[in-house]
């Protein structure tokens, strides 16, 4: 059994705190927002959505369960937190772990290696699931790959230029989004209303989308809506278990090459809350094509509209059986925590073995 100290970095956070201490006053903490801006109010919720986003990762990262794993009062920390961590004498119980996600390392954009370095000296191990395409478009990858012992990313190969500056034992993972949810924190809704949601983004609200929204409207009408704001408030996610369909469009940047294969956490979302996830084929093979050939997603051929009909129909008649079938899968392997307990064991174990 391995004893571990997680910390994971969050843009929202200051020092190094315990995880729940910090949750519990997530909300109280200040919008980086002009008041004088003149859209100030949308500004603000997006502010909000993202806040409460990157607090539900913080949870997520609290929560890893693996039956070879122990944690021991896992934290969070933000820039100044790293630099007390620096200063701390003392060494920490257990093997010390601190995760990055998203694109949240260019938070600290000359700072990377000055922290990560000394850091690694110390004994601190590194991982960062990136979710997407980091190694081919964040420039602060370059910065943070040395100090990786973990490097979770997208399906399509690395950029080779940079792939090279990881160290010979970083644990390479190819594995896009997943969902920030507490497995099997959803209760599971047995009897869902027989409707579809269509679950985008505002930013990725393409001429194409709204095609499929204005079809699907037209031949729905009251059994289906459309969300497509920022994101999903973490407050309302559980709500959404009570609709039956979720229509989840691929990732707002389907059409290049780099994401050909890869998708938005949406389908991953639904999942997990008990929805019936049905995705657009934008390019074919991925990892949502084998979660199709398993009847765990339903997919639509790219543009094709009377497929999207099909398979949402397809979806409202699936029996609870199946739907229930979907609901284990996600929350049990397409979860943030999920995914990240194994990649840390992976690495731990293989280390042992080594040794």
């Amino acid at each position: 059994m391995q004893s571990l100290h997680l910390t994971h970095f969050c843009p929202w956070a200051a020092g190094w705190e315990n995880v729940d201490s910090f949750l519990a006053r997530l909300e109280t903490l200040p919008l980086p927002v002009d008041p004088r801006a003149p859209d100030r109010e949308r500004l603000e919720k997006m502010a909000r959505l993202d806040r409460a986003w990157h607090g539900e990762s913080s949870r997520c990262f609290a929560s890893l369960q693996h039956p070879d794993m122990t944690l021991i009062a896992p934290k969070v920390t933000g820039a100044a937190g790293l630099a007390q961590l620096l200063k701390d004498p003392a060494p920490l119980p257990g093997k010390s772990w601190l995760i990055f996600e998203g694109h949240t390392p260019a938070k600290l954009k000359g700072l990377l290696g000055k922290v990560l370095g000394p850091l690694k000296a110390k004994g601190w191990k590194v991982l960062y699931y990136s979710f997407d395409e980091s190694s081919r478009r964040m420039p602060e990858f370059r910065d943070l790959a040395p100090h990786l012992s973990v490097l979770i990313h997208d399906e399509a190969p690395l950029d080779p230029a940079n792939a090279t500056l990881l160290p010979a034992d970083c644990l390479r993972i190819h594995r896009s989004w997943v969902a920030n949810v507490v497995p099997f924190a959803a209760p599971w809704v047995e009897e869902p209303e027989k409707r579809i949601l269509f679950l985008g983004s505002q930013l990725g609200l393409t001429p194409h989308r709204q095609r499929q929204i204005d079809f699907l409207k037209k031949e729905f009408k009251d059994r289906f809506t459309a969300h497509c704001d920022h994101s999903v408030a973490v407050a309302d996610r559980f709500s959404l278990g009570r609709t039956k369909v979720s229509v989840c469009p691929e990732g707002r940047m389907f059409a290049t090459p780099t994401m050909a294969a890869t998708h938005t956490d949406r389908p991953f979302w639904s999942g997990c809350l008990g929805m019936v996830p049905v995705s657009e084929d934008s390019a074919q093979g991925g990892r949502l094509q084998s979660l199709h050939d398993a009847g765990l997603i339903l997919r639509y051929a790219h543009a094709d509209l009377a497929q999207l009909k099909e398979r949402c129909e397809e979806a409202l008649e699936l029996p609870n059986e199946k739907r229930r079938q979907i609901y284990d899968h996600f929350n049990r392997e397409e979860t943030v925590g999920s995914v990240v307990a194994e990649g840390i064991m992976k690495y731990e174990l293989r280390i042992m073995n080594v040794s």
